[in-house]
């Protein structure tokens, strides 16, 4: 089941509030702005989220602000100091950087599962 919510590049888990009894979800990974969402029926979850998008994007453009990015490209990749150093060398024996072996390797990840 998939449970992620896409609409305008923005994406979003879906969870379901038992306390509640509505689907929720907020839009992952923004560090300054919060866009959240709820519904007691999917068609209102679906319709909650895509206004919640629309209204952010029209906020943003009324005020001039550029609209935040969920992933930005970059990220801090805590692996341990076995794994880290494994990962060097191998870098090192490829004649690749740290960064490039890391991108291949999650590629590669992402390929098969």
């Amino acid at each position: 089941m998939d449970n992620i919510m896409r609409y305008k590049g923005y994406w979003a888990e879906i969870k379901y509030s038992d306390e509640d009894e509505c689907f929720c979800g907020k839009i992952e990974g923004l560090k300054n702005d919060l866009i959240s969402f709820e519904g007691e029926t999917v068609q209102d979850l679906k319709k909650d989220f895509r206004d919640a998008i629309d209204s952010y994007l029209e906020t943003c453009k009324r005020y001039g602000d550029k609209p935040e990015q969920q992933c930005k490209g970059s990220l801090n990749v805590r692996l341990g100091t076995e794994l880290h150093t494994k990962a060097k060398m191998k870098s090192i024996e490829e004649h690749i950087s740290i960064n490039e072996l890391i991108k291949n390797a999650v590629a590669l990840y992402l390929k098969t599962n």
